[in-house]
């Protein structure tokens, strides 16, 4: 279906970024990442009260690879 959207404000846009407005078949970036925090790192706001008594943050990873990316060439067997 086709989606209606209002008005939208981009300020920024990062290297391996994706803008997704409306309908897609396929979204593909081309970089991956990971990230650990403990609790309440990513709160954002004026008056953010966290009260964190214990915080363990479990960064035991044991998967050799998370997300296999594969370019369009690759895909289509044109390495």
């Amino acid at each position: 279906m086709p989606a209606i959207v209002g008005a939208i404000k981009i300020l920024s846009v990062g290297p391996s970024s994706i803008v997704h407005i409306g309908d897609s078949i396929q979204l593909a970036p081309s970089s991956i990442s990971k990230t650990f925090a403990g609790a309440g790192s990513f709160n954002t706001g004026d008056f953010v009260r966290t009260y964190n008594m214990m915080n363990n943050t479990n960064t035991n990873d044991s998967d050799i690879s998370d997300a296999n990316i594969v370019s369009a060439d690759q895909a289509a067997g044109v390495v």
